[in-house]
């Protein structure tokens, strides 16, 4: 992993809810509102961000474990915004501290860690 990377590094995307991320399973909405499930992509996607211009050639990031707390239903058409913050290095492990607000009310909190590794070793562990 390149140098550079510190603890408070910011990464922030921003979102518009479509009834593509609505709630639902095996195809059938459940709820009109944003699912649990795209939060945690949209998660994953901003702490993902945050490692990318960091890793070498030969390196990749692999999801290590999430954490979300959903917090608040959000509608068709609601605009949020995704923030993570970088809040430990450690060695190859990198954990970000997510919050997700849909204007000024904050709708999810979550942890995500990344594992940096070679693209050899993620091949190996993937035979």
């Amino acid at each position: 992993m390149k140098q550079g990377m510190k603890v408070g590094d910011t990464e922030v995307i921003e979102i518009e809810v479509t009834s593509d991320m609505f709630a639902q399973f095996e195809g059938e909405i459940v709820h009109r509102a944003y699912s649990t499930v795209f939060m945690v992509y949209h998660m994953e996607w901003v702490s993902r961000k945050i490692i990318l211009p960091y890793l070498e050639e030969h390196e990749e990031g692999m999801g290590g474990a999430v954490c979300v707390k959903h917090l608040a239903a959000s509608p068709e058409g609601a605009k949020l915004t995704i923030t993570a913050i970088v809040s430990e290095i450690a060695e190859n492990v990198v954990i970000t501290e997510v919050s997700v607000c849909n204007g000024k009310k904050l709708i999810g909190t979550g942890e995500v860690k990344q594992v940096i590794l070679s693209k050899r070793k993620i091949a190996s562990l993937l035979e």
